[in-house]
């Protein structure tokens, strides 16, 4: 079968867009050597920098891979963009918990994937669950694969809101607080851990709870994916939820959120890397 393949380079990254090339070269001449066709893109960021067809990430989500080379921070951008098209990370970062593969190690893996997918038809790989926030007026948030978070005006003295924090009907927790955070197992070593919540391996099928500077405050809580989690504000003029730290909604307290899974998950594909080994690389 021929092959699509996109390729997105971290923006003004030189090394990102050697590699890049790199890829290209190689599976053109894969192509060649195959008898088959190789069909590469790169986003358009990079176009002006590596000879190859440009096109925004967006129109991606057609191909049959995606090669993300950055840090963390690239491949959630590719995730929100082209759902759920198999993704490999190359690691250009310092930790790399997503980005599993080294760039030496890039080409080998890249062509070997793809000849795999020109023989089987499809790719092994693993699934990471995403978060949605949706609320009053039938809005629906970005989904999120690291987490959601409903917080105040601002953060700091003076910026808070009331929270308050029902687990399936129940209320978990009711304070004054910067916000709540709400996180899968891929993003407990992110926003979650900077505000004391716990570490959960990757494999791990949970939710994780966790207040933001809360006046009155309970532990972190570690919930099944399923569980009905709403996440109540008020005692402000505005709020505001927001996914991975991008995507944001401003709201008019009162106003209730609700958490849960997203129907599609990120799909990622190659080898994995080593989750406690990473966890050294933490500051």
């Amino acid at each position: 079968m021929d092959v699509a393949v996109g390729i997105v380079a971290q923006r003004d990254d030189e090394r990102a867009q050697e590699l890049a090339a790199t890829l290209i070269e190689a599976l053109e001449c894969l192509g060649e050597h195959e008898q088959a066709t190789v069909s590469v893109v790169v986003d358009d960021a990079s176009g002006d920098a590596v000879d190859a067809p440009a096109v925004p990430v967006a129109s991606m989500a057609d191909r049959d891979l995606v090669v993300s080379i950055g840090g963390d921070g690239t491949l959630l951008f590719v995730a929100r963009e082209i759902g759920t098209t198999p993704i490999l990370g190359v690691n250009l970062g310092e930790v790399g918990f997503l980005n599993a593969v080294a760039p030496a190690d890039a080409r080998d893996i890249v062509t070997d994937l793809v000849a795999a997918l020109r023989e089987t038809g499809s790719l092994e790989g693993r699934t990471l669950s995403r978060l949605e926030a949706t609320g009053d007026g039938d809005w629906t948030l970005e989904p999120a694969l690291n987490e959601i978070v409903v917080h105040g005006p601002r953060r700091g003295h003076g910026g808070g809101v009331t929270v308050e924090t029902r687990i399936g009907g129940d209320c978990y927790a009711a304070s004054h607080a910067d916000g709540v955070l709400v996180a899968t197992p891929t993003g407990s070593t992110a926003y979650n851990l900077s505000e004391g919540g716990p570490l959960v391996h990757p494999e791990t099928d949970a939710l994780i709870v966790t207040q933001m500077a809360a006046a009155e405050s309970m532990p972190p809580l570690v919930v099944d994916p399923d569980t009905e989690l709403t996440i109540s504000v008020s005692g402000a003029d505005t709020a505001y939820v927001i996914s991975d730290g991008r995507n944001r909604r401003r709201l008019e307290p009162p106003a209730t959120v609700t958490v849960s899974l997203a129907p599609d998950p990120v799909r990622l594909v190659g080898p994995e890397g080593n989750f406690v080994t990473s966890l050294e690389k933490l500051d």
